[in-house]
């Protein structure tokens, strides 16, 4: 019997792209965070699913190999995201009252 992939991840992960490019328009600081956060969370998925010592133990259903390029890609994406805003002044490091840059 073969057991299903999960791919539930992948929504959560769209999700938190969403909320880091709206945040990311306040603070360039905040979409490197979640992308931080989400390349950890591919970093941790990634290591449960090779493992086979830990089938069952750290997650029923294991992720898929989909879901966890799609999280490491939202991670990516945010980062980049975050380089743009920089270099195109539409976001500060420091949330605030813009300052112009020399």
């Amino acid at each position: 019997m073969e057991r299903r992939r999960s791919n539930a991840a992948v929504p959560v992960a769209m999700a938190v792209v969403i909320v880091g490019l709206v945040l990311g328009t306040y603070s360039v600081v905040l979409p490197i965070l979640l992308g931080l956060m989400l390349l950890g969370a591919a970093g941790s998925f990634l290591s449960t699913r090779l493992n086979p010592l830990s089938v069952g133990f750290y997650l029923p259903v294991k992720p898929s190999f989909a879901a966890i390029g799609v999280v490491a890609l939202g991670g990516v994406l945010l980062f980049l995201a975050a380089w743009m805003y920089w270099t195109h002044g539409i976001a500060s490091i420091v949330p605030g009252p813009r300052a112009p840059r020399l």
